[in-house]
């Protein structure tokens, strides 16, 4: 089984997303061997619902995203996960602040899975979720072809 954690500054939009993203992915390809979850860097927002912008992007395509609720990362998490996937530079910072770095080489960033590596678009400031779920769907599409092909994530 390989497990999957997806980290945001919050775990109310983008990681939230990413992880029913990939889930979704899999379920369409039958594809039982992977675990998704996410989880917050902040403790802002832990037991929110997904953000009602991000749960509507889910939803127009056809993903239900009821009963998540915003965790934070924690250190156990660094030894519960075979990959973790943050969305942005600085969610990683912060993840090597609360873990207290990555020895075994676990994190990485969605779109360094992609031909256009850097961060998902933050659509907690910009406003844009289409755009952040652009990112997110061909960041999860990039590491499920990897799933697929026996790629280390």
């Amino acid at each position: 089984m390989i497990k999957v954690l997806f980290v945001c500054h919050g775990n109310i939009c983008r990681s939230p997303m990413a992880e029913f993203c990939l889930r979704d992915l899999l379920a369409r390809n039958n594809i039982a061997n992977v675990s998704v979850s996410s989880a917050a860097t902040s403790a802002e927002e832990i037991g929110n619902p997904v953000y009602p912008p991000a749960r509507q992007k889910l939803r127009e395509q056809g993903i239900d995203p009821s009963g998540k609720r915003a965790r934070q990362i924690s250190r156990n998490d660094y030894e519960k996960y075979d990959i973790i996937v943050a969305m942005e530079r600085y969610n990683l910072q912060n993840m090597l602040r609360i873990i207290g770095g990555d020895p075994e080489n676990k994190f990485r960033l969605l779109m360094d899975y992609t031909d256009t590596p850097g961060d998902v678009a933050d659509p907690w400031y910009t406003g844009d979720f289409d755009e952040a779920w652009r990112d997110i769907e061909k960041g999860c599409s990039a590491m499920l072809e990897r799933i697929k092909t026996g790629k280390p994530l």
